[in-house]
Protein backbone atom coordinates (compact mmCIF):
# COMPACT_ATOMS: atom_id res chain seq x y z
CA UNK A 1 0.00 0.00 0.00
CA UNK A 2 1.25 3.46 -1.14
CA UNK A 3 0.62 6.23 0.75
CA UNK A 4 0.13 9.88 -0.36
CA UNK A 5 2.43 12.27 0.98
CA UNK A 6 2.90 16.13 0.28
CA UNK A 7 6.30 17.35 -1.32
CA UNK A 8 7.74 18.27 1.85
CA UNK A 9 7.06 15.23 3.72
CA UNK A 10 8.71 13.55 0.63
CA UNK A 11 11.63 15.63 0.78
CA UNK A 12 12.25 15.22 4.43
CA UNK A 13 11.68 11.43 4.20
CA UNK A 14 14.74 11.18 1.35
CA UNK A 15 16.64 13.59 2.58
CA UNK A 16 17.10 12.31 6.37
CA UNK A 17 18.13 8.66 4.85
CA UNK A 18 20.17 10.40 2.47
CA UNK A 19 22.34 12.07 4.34
CA UNK A 20 22.49 9.81 6.94
CA UNK A 21 23.72 7.00 4.25
CA UNK A 22 26.49 9.85 2.94
CA UNK A 23 27.72 10.21 6.46
CA UNK A 24 27.95 6.62 7.07
CA UNK A 25 29.13 5.66 3.71
CA UNK A 26 32.82 6.08 4.56
CA UNK A 27 33.29 4.22 7.77
CA UNK A 28 30.79 1.62 6.40
CA UNK A 29 33.18 1.56 3.36
CA UNK A 30 36.37 0.43 5.18
CA UNK A 31 34.46 -2.70 6.54
CA UNK A 32 32.95 -4.16 2.92
CA UNK A 33 30.71 -4.33 0.74
CA UNK A 34 28.17 -6.54 2.72
CA UNK A 35 28.59 -3.85 5.44
CA UNK A 36 27.53 -1.17 2.46
CA UNK A 37 24.86 -3.10 1.62
CA UNK A 38 23.39 -3.30 4.88
CA UNK A 39 23.59 0.33 5.09
CA UNK A 40 21.94 0.46 1.57
CA UNK A 41 19.03 -1.32 2.82
CA UNK A 42 18.36 0.07 6.24
CA UNK A 43 18.47 3.73 4.62
CA UNK A 44 15.91 2.47 1.91
CA UNK A 45 13.78 1.30 4.78
CA UNK A 46 13.92 4.50 6.06
CA UNK A 47 13.09 6.25 2.96
CA UNK A 48 9.54 3.90 2.36
CA UNK A 49 8.88 4.11 6.26
CA UNK A 50 5.59 6.49 5.52
CA UNK A 51 5.12 5.97 2.09
CA UNK A 52 4.98 2.40 2.14
CA UNK A 53 5.34 0.67 5.55
CA UNK A 54 4.58 -2.73 4.57
CA UNK A 55 7.32 -2.59 2.16
CA UNK A 56 9.22 -0.67 4.74
CA UNK A 57 8.85 -3.23 7.01
CA UNK A 58 9.70 -6.15 4.72
CA UNK A 59 13.18 -4.25 3.28
CA UNK A 60 14.06 -3.90 6.67
CA UNK A 61 13.43 -8.09 7.56
CA UNK A 62 15.14 -8.98 4.53
CA UNK A 63 18.09 -6.41 5.15
CA UNK A 64 18.20 -7.80 8.51
CA UNK A 65 18.61 -11.59 7.34
CA UNK A 66 20.84 -10.73 4.58
CA UNK A 67 23.21 -9.47 7.66
CA UNK A 68 22.59 -12.43 9.82
CA UNK A 69 23.87 -14.60 6.99
CA UNK A 70 26.59 -12.54 5.91
CA UNK A 71 27.52 -13.15 9.71
CA UNK A 72 27.72 -9.23 10.41
CA UNK A 73 27.65 -8.13 13.79
CA UNK A 74 25.13 -5.55 14.59
CA UNK A 75 25.70 -1.96 13.80
CA UNK A 76 24.37 1.58 14.07
CA UNK A 77 22.22 1.26 10.78
CA UNK A 78 20.05 -1.35 12.50
CA UNK A 79 18.77 1.25 14.77
CA UNK A 80 16.51 2.28 11.21
CA UNK A 81 14.31 -0.78 12.89
CA UNK A 82 13.11 1.48 15.26
CA UNK A 83 11.47 3.97 13.12
CA UNK A 84 10.27 1.53 10.62
CA UNK A 85 8.24 -0.21 13.42
CA UNK A 86 6.90 3.62 14.71
CA UNK A 87 6.07 3.97 11.07
CA UNK A 88 4.36 0.56 10.87
CA UNK A 89 2.20 1.46 13.99
CA UNK A 90 1.31 5.19 12.71
CA UNK A 91 0.68 4.61 9.07
CA UNK A 92 0.64 1.20 8.23
CA UNK A 93 -2.48 -0.90 7.68
CA UNK A 94 -4.55 -2.78 10.12
CA UNK A 95 -2.44 -5.79 8.44
CA UNK A 96 0.96 -3.84 8.67
CA UNK A 97 0.29 -3.15 11.88
CA UNK A 98 -0.37 -6.45 13.47
CA UNK A 99 2.71 -7.40 11.44
CA UNK A 100 5.28 -4.82 13.02
CA UNK A 101 3.33 -5.95 16.70
CA UNK A 102 4.50 -9.45 15.22
CA UNK A 103 8.18 -8.59 14.40
CA UNK A 104 8.26 -7.54 18.27
CA UNK A 105 8.82 -10.37 19.42
CA UNK A 106 10.10 -12.29 16.25
CA UNK A 107 12.80 -9.81 16.07
CA UNK A 108 13.79 -9.89 20.07
CA UNK A 109 13.76 -13.83 20.02
CA UNK A 110 16.11 -13.34 16.59
CA UNK A 111 18.54 -10.98 17.78
CA UNK A 112 18.96 -12.74 21.01
CA UNK A 113 19.88 -15.69 19.38
CA UNK A 114 21.79 -14.45 16.85
CA UNK A 115 24.12 -11.74 19.16
CA UNK A 116 24.36 -15.83 21.74
CA UNK A 117 25.07 -17.93 18.70
CA UNK A 118 27.23 -15.23 16.80
CA UNK A 119 30.93 -16.84 17.65
CA UNK A 120 29.36 -20.08 17.57
CA UNK A 121 27.94 -19.39 14.06
CA UNK A 122 31.93 -18.14 13.17
CA UNK A 123 33.64 -20.76 14.88
CA UNK A 124 31.26 -23.81 14.28
CA UNK A 125 31.49 -24.69 18.13
CA UNK A 126 28.11 -25.10 19.69
CA UNK A 127 29.40 -26.18 23.01
CA UNK A 128 29.02 -23.28 25.32
CA UNK A 129 25.83 -21.49 23.02
CA UNK A 130 23.33 -22.42 25.62
CA UNK A 131 24.83 -21.55 28.38
CA UNK A 132 25.40 -17.92 26.75
CA UNK A 133 21.89 -18.19 25.63
CA UNK A 134 20.58 -18.75 29.33
CA UNK A 135 23.24 -16.29 30.98
CA UNK A 136 22.93 -12.63 31.79
CA UNK A 137 23.95 -11.45 28.40
CA UNK A 138 21.10 -13.38 26.99
CA UNK A 139 18.32 -12.41 29.03
CA UNK A 140 19.77 -8.69 28.81
CA UNK A 141 19.53 -8.88 24.51
CA UNK A 142 16.07 -10.09 25.00
CA UNK A 143 14.47 -7.69 27.23
CA UNK A 144 16.88 -4.27 25.60
CA UNK A 145 15.15 -5.79 22.24
CA UNK A 146 11.52 -6.56 23.38
CA UNK A 147 11.64 -3.16 24.82
CA UNK A 148 13.04 -0.92 22.36
CA UNK A 149 11.09 -2.36 19.82
CA UNK A 150 7.86 -2.19 22.06
CA UNK A 151 8.35 1.08 22.48
CA UNK A 152 8.58 2.47 19.29
CA UNK A 153 5.56 0.63 17.92
CA UNK A 154 3.66 1.46 20.93
CA UNK A 155 4.34 5.16 20.03
CA UNK A 156 3.62 4.82 16.67
CA UNK A 157 -0.02 3.29 18.00
CA UNK A 158 -0.31 6.14 20.24
CA UNK A 159 0.20 8.94 17.31
CA UNK A 160 -2.18 6.70 15.35
CA UNK A 161 -4.98 7.22 17.74
CA UNK A 162 -4.37 10.72 18.15
CA UNK A 163 -4.42 11.38 14.44
CA UNK A 164 -7.60 9.35 14.56
CA UNK A 165 -8.99 11.03 17.35
CA UNK A 166 -8.01 14.34 15.51
CA UNK A 167 -10.19 13.14 12.62
CA UNK A 168 -13.23 12.08 14.84
CA UNK A 169 -13.16 15.57 16.25
CA UNK A 170 -12.69 17.33 12.76
CA UNK A 171 -15.52 15.14 11.68
CA UNK A 172 -18.19 15.82 14.63
CA UNK A 173 -17.53 19.77 14.14
CA UNK A 174 -18.13 19.58 10.48
CA UNK A 175 -21.16 17.67 11.22
CA UNK A 176 -22.19 20.05 14.07
CA UNK A 177 -21.35 22.94 11.84
CA UNK A 178 -23.82 21.40 9.27
CA UNK A 179 -26.70 20.64 11.31
CA UNK A 180 -26.41 24.15 12.75
CA UNK A 181 -26.47 25.57 9.45
CA UNK A 182 -29.64 23.47 8.23
CA UNK A 183 -31.02 24.35 11.74
CA UNK A 184 -30.52 27.94 10.53
CA UNK A 185 -31.96 27.41 6.84
CA UNK A 186 -34.85 26.03 8.77
CA UNK A 187 -35.84 28.64 11.00
CA UNK A 188 -35.26 31.39 8.33
CA UNK A 189 -37.50 29.89 6.05
CA UNK A 190 -40.24 29.48 9.02
CA UNK A 191 -39.61 33.23 9.73
CA UNK A 192 -39.60 33.79 5.97
CA UNK A 193 -43.22 32.05 5.31
CA UNK A 194 -44.75 33.75 8.64
CA UNK A 195 -44.00 36.82 7.33
CA UNK A 196 -44.68 36.28 3.43
CA UNK A 197 -47.50 34.82 4.35
CA UNK A 198 -49.30 36.88 6.98
CA UNK A 199 -48.31 39.79 5.20
CA UNK A 200 -49.96 38.47 1.74
CA UNK A 201 -53.06 37.34 3.15
CA UNK A 202 -53.71 40.75 4.91
CA UNK A 203 -52.51 42.63 1.23
CA UNK A 204 -55.27 40.37 -0.62
CA UNK A 205 -57.61 40.82 2.01
CA UNK A 206 -57.58 44.85 1.70
CA UNK A 207 -57.29 44.74 -1.76
CA UNK A 208 -60.26 42.75 -2.20
CA UNK A 209 -62.16 45.23 0.16
CA UNK A 210 -60.87 48.41 -1.08
CA UNK A 211 -61.92 47.34 -4.60
CA UNK A 212 -65.46 47.18 -3.43
CA UNK A 213 -65.33 50.12 -1.28
CA UNK A 214 -63.53 52.08 -3.88
CA UNK A 215 -66.83 53.18 -5.29
CA UNK A 216 -69.38 53.63 -2.79
CA UNK A 217 -67.30 54.59 0.21
CA UNK A 218 -63.89 56.25 -1.13
CA UNK A 219 -62.42 56.45 2.72
CA UNK A 220 -62.57 53.27 3.21
CA UNK A 221 -60.71 52.19 0.51
CA UNK A 222 -58.04 54.90 0.99
CA UNK A 223 -57.70 53.57 4.54
CA UNK A 224 -57.23 49.77 3.14
CA UNK A 225 -54.96 51.13 0.78
CA UNK A 226 -52.84 52.49 3.40
CA UNK A 227 -52.87 49.26 5.02
CA UNK A 228 -51.89 48.06 2.21
CA UNK A 229 -48.95 50.06 1.63
CA UNK A 230 -48.19 49.55 5.55
CA UNK A 231 -47.92 45.98 5.71
CA UNK A 232 -46.29 45.44 2.79
CA UNK A 233 -43.11 48.07 3.99
CA UNK A 234 -43.38 46.16 6.85
CA UNK A 235 -43.06 42.67 5.25
CA UNK A 236 -40.11 44.15 2.58
CA UNK A 237 -37.74 45.43 6.05
CA UNK A 238 -38.65 41.88 7.98
CA UNK A 239 -37.65 39.90 4.41
CA UNK A 240 -34.88 41.89 3.96
CA UNK A 241 -33.33 41.30 7.29
CA UNK A 242 -33.81 37.14 6.60
CA UNK A 243 -31.48 38.13 3.62
CA UNK A 244 -29.01 39.51 5.42
CA UNK A 245 -29.30 36.39 7.30
CA UNK A 246 -28.77 34.26 4.85
CA UNK A 247 -25.47 36.56 3.44
CA UNK A 248 -23.85 36.72 6.80
CA UNK A 249 -23.90 35.29 9.61
CA UNK A 250 -24.49 38.08 12.10
CA UNK A 251 -26.69 38.44 15.28
CA UNK A 252 -30.78 38.23 14.67
CA UNK A 253 -32.23 41.06 14.20
CA UNK A 254 -35.36 42.53 16.51
CA UNK A 255 -37.85 39.46 17.12
CA UNK A 256 -41.73 40.49 18.09
CA UNK A 257 -42.45 39.99 21.72
CA UNK A 258 -46.12 39.58 23.19
CA UNK A 259 -46.46 43.39 23.67
CA UNK A 260 -46.69 43.49 19.46
CA UNK A 261 -49.93 40.87 19.79
CA UNK A 262 -52.35 43.93 20.06
CA UNK A 263 -50.62 45.94 16.57
CA UNK A 264 -50.77 42.25 14.96
CA UNK A 265 -54.80 41.95 16.12
CA UNK A 266 -55.49 45.03 15.10
CA UNK A 267 -53.71 44.96 11.51
CA UNK A 268 -55.69 41.75 11.05
CA UNK A 269 -59.01 43.43 12.25
CA UNK A 270 -58.18 45.92 9.62
CA UNK A 271 -58.33 43.12 7.02
CA UNK A 272 -61.87 42.65 7.79
CA UNK A 273 -60.96 39.71 10.47
CA UNK A 274 -63.07 39.95 13.42
CA UNK A 275 -60.78 39.15 16.33
CA UNK A 276 -61.78 39.10 20.27
CA UNK A 277 -59.19 38.38 22.65
CA UNK A 278 -59.73 37.17 26.38
CA UNK A 279 -56.46 36.80 29.08
CA UNK A 280 -57.33 34.94 32.18
CA UNK A 281 -55.11 34.21 35.38
CA UNK A 282 -52.27 36.69 36.08
CA UNK A 283 -49.73 37.05 33.26
CA UNK A 284 -45.98 36.11 34.08
CA UNK A 285 -43.32 36.94 32.23
CA UNK A 286 -41.92 35.18 29.85
CA UNK A 287 -38.62 33.95 28.17
CA UNK A 288 -37.90 35.62 24.72
CA UNK A 289 -37.95 31.89 23.23
CA UNK A 290 -41.25 31.80 24.40
CA UNK A 291 -42.70 35.15 24.02
CA UNK A 292 -41.40 34.40 19.72
CA UNK A 293 -42.61 31.17 19.58
CA UNK A 294 -46.31 32.29 21.05
CA UNK A 295 -46.57 35.57 18.95
CA UNK A 296 -45.52 33.42 15.63
CA UNK A 297 -48.30 30.63 16.51
CA UNK A 298 -50.84 33.36 17.01
CA UNK A 299 -49.81 35.48 13.48
CA UNK A 300 -49.57 32.20 11.83
CA UNK A 301 -52.89 31.42 13.00
CA UNK A 302 -54.48 34.27 12.75
CA UNK A 303 -53.57 34.24 8.91
CA UNK A 304 -54.59 30.53 8.15
CA UNK A 305 -58.20 32.22 9.56
CA UNK A 306 -58.34 34.71 7.01
CA UNK A 307 -57.33 32.54 4.27
CA UNK A 308 -59.27 29.59 4.95
CA UNK A 309 -61.69 30.12 7.66
CA UNK A 310 -65.34 31.70 7.80
CA UNK A 311 -64.14 35.76 8.00
CA UNK A 312 -68.55 36.47 8.91
CA UNK A 313 -67.75 34.58 12.22
CA UNK A 314 -65.50 36.13 14.87
CA UNK A 315 -62.01 34.73 15.75
CA UNK A 316 -61.40 33.83 19.66
CA UNK A 317 -58.01 34.33 20.56
CA UNK A 318 -57.56 33.13 24.42
CA UNK A 319 -54.65 33.51 26.97
CA UNK A 320 -55.03 30.99 30.03
CA UNK A 321 -52.43 32.01 32.28
CA UNK A 322 -51.30 29.90 35.77
CA UNK A 323 -48.59 29.51 37.49
CA UNK A 324 -46.15 27.26 35.40
CA UNK A 325 -47.12 28.67 32.08
CA UNK A 326 -49.40 29.81 29.21
CA UNK A 327 -52.00 28.23 27.55
CA UNK A 328 -53.07 30.30 23.85
CA UNK A 329 -55.84 29.00 21.67
CA UNK A 330 -57.02 30.20 18.76
CA UNK A 331 -60.80 28.97 17.78
CA UNK A 332 -62.41 29.84 13.95
CA UNK A 333 -65.26 28.93 12.25
CA UNK A 334 -65.00 26.62 9.39
CA UNK A 335 -66.52 27.40 5.90
CA UNK A 336 -70.06 25.89 5.67
CA UNK A 337 -72.59 24.59 2.66
CA UNK A 338 -76.15 24.48 2.87
CA UNK A 339 -76.98 21.27 1.38
CA UNK A 340 -79.91 19.04 1.93
CA UNK A 341 -78.71 16.97 4.33
CA UNK A 342 -77.79 19.71 6.57
CA UNK A 343 -74.85 21.76 7.16
CA UNK A 344 -71.54 20.26 6.12
CA UNK A 345 -68.02 21.81 6.57
CA UNK A 346 -66.32 22.51 2.74
CA UNK A 347 -62.75 21.05 3.95
CA UNK A 348 -60.19 21.08 7.18
CA UNK A 349 -57.43 23.62 6.85
CA UNK A 350 -54.87 21.56 5.40
CA UNK A 351 -51.69 20.21 7.26
CA UNK A 352 -48.53 22.22 5.68
CA UNK A 353 -45.54 24.01 6.65
CA UNK A 354 -47.83 26.46 9.06
CA UNK A 355 -49.01 23.43 11.66
CA UNK A 356 -45.73 21.76 11.30
CA UNK A 357 -43.74 25.14 11.79
CA UNK A 358 -46.28 26.55 14.55
CA UNK A 359 -45.57 22.92 16.39
CA UNK A 360 -41.98 22.83 15.68
CA UNK A 361 -41.86 26.42 17.60
CA UNK A 362 -44.21 25.17 20.87
CA UNK A 363 -41.41 22.44 21.25
CA UNK A 364 -38.11 24.57 21.17
CA UNK A 365 -39.75 26.79 23.40
CA UNK A 366 -40.40 23.69 25.78
CA UNK A 367 -44.09 23.22 25.18
CA UNK A 368 -46.75 21.72 22.71
CA UNK A 369 -48.90 22.00 20.33
CA UNK A 370 -52.27 20.71 19.25
CA UNK A 371 -54.31 21.53 16.09
CA UNK A 372 -57.96 19.55 15.66
CA UNK A 373 -61.05 20.63 13.99
CA UNK A 374 -64.64 19.57 14.97
CA UNK A 375 -67.66 19.82 12.71
CA UNK A 376 -68.12 23.78 12.71
CA UNK A 377 -64.46 25.10 14.39
CA UNK A 378 -61.01 24.49 14.04
CA UNK A 379 -58.84 24.97 17.09
CA UNK A 380 -55.15 25.43 17.86
CA UNK A 381 -53.90 25.50 21.33
CA UNK A 382 -50.41 25.66 22.21
CA UNK A 383 -49.07 25.62 26.20
CA UNK A 384 -45.93 27.70 26.58
CA UNK A 385 -43.32 27.20 29.77
CA UNK A 386 -42.10 30.51 31.79
CA UNK A 387 -39.22 28.36 31.11
CA UNK A 388 -38.45 25.12 29.17
CA UNK A 389 -38.46 21.77 30.48
CA UNK A 390 -38.00 19.90 26.92
CA UNK A 391 -38.84 18.78 23.70
CA UNK A 392 -42.35 17.36 23.04
CA UNK A 393 -43.35 15.41 19.86
CA UNK A 394 -45.54 16.75 17.83
CA UNK A 395 -48.80 16.27 18.17
CA UNK A 396 -50.29 15.49 13.90
CA UNK A 397 -53.55 16.95 13.25
CA UNK A 398 -55.92 14.23 11.94
CA UNK A 399 -59.37 15.08 10.08
CA UNK A 400 -62.48 14.34 11.80
CA UNK A 401 -64.33 11.35 10.51
CA UNK A 402 -68.42 11.27 10.16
Amino acid sequence: MWRTLTRRQLAVDIAVPGVLFLFLLIPYSAQGLPSMLVLFGMSVALVLRRLSPGFSLAMAWITAIAQMLLGLSPTFANLAILAVLYATAAYGSRLVMWLGFASILVGSLTITFYVTAFDSLRTGDWSGWMTELLSGFGAAAFVSSLVSFGLSWSVGLLVRTLGRARQSRAVAIAANQEVAAEQERTRIARDMHDVVAHSLAVVVAQADGARYAARTDPAAAEEALRTIATTAREALADVRVLLAQLRYQQEDGPQPTLGDLDRLIEQLRASGLDVSREDSGEPLPLGTAQQIALYRIVQESLTNALRHADVSKPVAVRFSWTSHGVEASIVSHLVEAKTRTGIIPLAVPPVGHGIAGMTERAALGGGWLRADADETRFTVTAWLPYAPTGVHQPIVLEEPTA
